[in-house]
């Protein structure tokens, strides 16, 4: 992170929080309520929401001495008031009984087999956040937490926090960054990831990346017979399963795009197109260097979603 320290960043969360506040910071999946955050109450939901945007901004900051620091998807909940019976089963509670969620409620545990969709959303989330902030577009930073907590105070399953994340990330690039500017983006994040230890196929690989991390269930079509460097000027694909939904006519394809110039540094594609398939999603990456660039982190569907 660029700016404040580790110190400042601290103090900034202890200034917000007060004794009795009703809201507070946690994950919404492990229901770790992390540090600097942890033991701290907030007046209202605004003012939480500032603490767990300040609390990502620590740990990232953190997360450059110690890799290991564990990655959160931090929500805002409210704590009944006191005295309130709601969500008490009996009268000697346990601290995770005591602060019942009012919202979002959280009904479903986490699916078996998803914490490898769930460890490359937050790698790619990683990624492109220290790219935003060493670049200058904190507002956008901004703008994605926010947008972040309003999708997950309505989220139905601890699992989904992550697309959720994702989803905001697509949003806001896709709405206040040029193509160019996206692509760019894309460009220095995806330099930021475990480059590959292989020389397979890069559209294979991506797709083979993206099927293993559960992204997508599987994928169809000839990428094994294509060869990103021979100038072709378009390769198409089948993917079915896509973890990501659409919105407003548009597929969210930032992880896509992001994997793909993991694999293939040198020749991002330039543009990508989306049309319906059979149970699924045909995507079409323009390679050649029209100058037109479009879809790189959502791409526009030709025809009914």
């Amino acid at each position: 992170m660029v700016g404040p320290t580790l110190i400042d960043i601290r103090e900034h969360i202890d200034g917000l929080g007060i004794k009795g506040g009703q809201y507070y910071v946690r994950c919404g999946r492990t229901g770790d309520r992390p540090v600097p955050a942890a033991g701290t109450r907030f007046p209202d939901r605004a003012t939480a929401r500032a603490a767990a945007r300040a609390t990502e901004q620590y740990r990232s900051a953190l997360r450059r001495y110690d890799p290991q620091v564990p990655y959160y998807d931090l929500i805002v909940c409210e704590e009944p008031p006191l005295g309130s019976t709601k969500g008490h089963r009996h009268d000697s509670m346990t601290e995770r009984d005591e602060y019942t969620l009012s919202e979002p409620v959280i009904t479903k545990t986490p699916t078996p087999g998803h914490g490898d969709l769930v460890e490359f959303c937050h790698r790619v989330a990683g990624a492109v956040f220290e790219t935003l902030s060493e670049s200058g577009y904190d507002d956008i930073e901004t703008a994605v937490m926010d947008a972040y907590f309003e999708l997950a105070e309505n989220v139905g399953g601890p699992d989904e926090l992550c697309l959720c994340l994702l989803k905001s990330i697509t949003a806001e690039l896709h709405e206040r960054l040029s193509p160019a500017d996206q692509a760019e983006v894309i460009t220095d994040a995806a330099a930021r990831l475990k480059p590959p230890t292989d020389e397979t196929n890069p559209l294979d690989a991506t797709l083979d990346t993206l099927e293993q991390r559960g992204v997508i269930e599987s994928y169809t079509g000839s990428p094994d017979s294509v060869d990103l460097d021979t100038g072709a000027e378009a390769v198409v694909v089948q993917i079915s399963g896509y973890a990501l939904s659409a919105q407003n006519d548009r597929l969210p394809v930032l992880p896509v795009t992001l994997e793909l110039c993991r694999h293939h540094t040198d020749h991002p594609p330039q543009s990508i197109q989306v049309t319906t398939g059979d149970g699924g999603w045909q995507l079409m990456f323009g390679l050649a260097d029209t100058g037109d660039q479009n879809g790189i982190v959502s791409a526009p569907i030709d025809g009914e979603v």
